[in-house]
């Protein structure tokens, strides 16, 4: 009965306290222009100096009626390993927020930032896991040369000094016949 009691004043008071809902503004459109299928090349440096090269695919959906967007990364060998990641971005209060984890790590990071004068560059950083697993300044960039291509470099400070970790080069997939999105004649 106490539950009943709690649901009939929960309805009564919703209407007058309700705000309108929040809606997908400019920011959050930019942020969805990621949406699709990417081809990933990734390239690190290797313990002897010399970069070492992977290959992944990034699947992008926006989410939440376009207030997110989510990041699922795979790729069948990093660092000799298999790899999966999952990120999640959004707008919020004047700049871009997101989290990532991945399977490198128990260890979550969350980010935040923003785009440059030119739009064509997203900036965020956060702490996050080092090579050793102390945490440490992570700086992500993201720089869009086309709707179809984008570079993503991935830098960690570490005893003052920062060093780039890896740049992810992305080539969205083109759509194919019977796909959802593939253009119809």
């Amino acid at each position: 009965m106490k539950i009943l009691s709690s649901l009939s004043f929960l309805l009564a008071v919703l209407p007058l306290t309700a705000q309108e809902m929040p809606k997908p503004g400019a920011e959050h459109q930019k942020l969805a222009g990621r949406a699709g299928t990417w081809d990933a090349v990734i390239s690190m440096a290797g313990e002897d100096g010399k970069p070492t090269e992977s290959k992944g695919t990034s699947v992008v959906k926006v989410a939440c009626l376009g207030m997110w967007v989510t990041e699922d990364f795979s790729s069948p060998e990093l660092m000799g390993a298999p790899f999966e990641g999952h990120g999640v971005t959004g707008y919020d209060k004047g700049k871009c927020v997101g989290t990532w984890f991945d399977s490198m790590t128990t260890t979550y990071m969350t980010l935040e930032g923003g785009y440059d004068a030119s739009g064509k560059v997203l900036t965020m950083t956060g702490m996050g896991p080092g090579p050793t697993g102390e945490a440490l300044k992570h700086r992500f960039v993201t720089t869009w040369h086309s709707a179809d291509k984008y570079v993503f470099e991935m830098f960690v400070t570490g005893n003052g000094k920062e060093e780039k970790m890896m740049t992810i080069t992305y080539t969205r997939r083109a759509a194919k016949v019977g796909d959802a999105k593939a253009p119809t004649k």
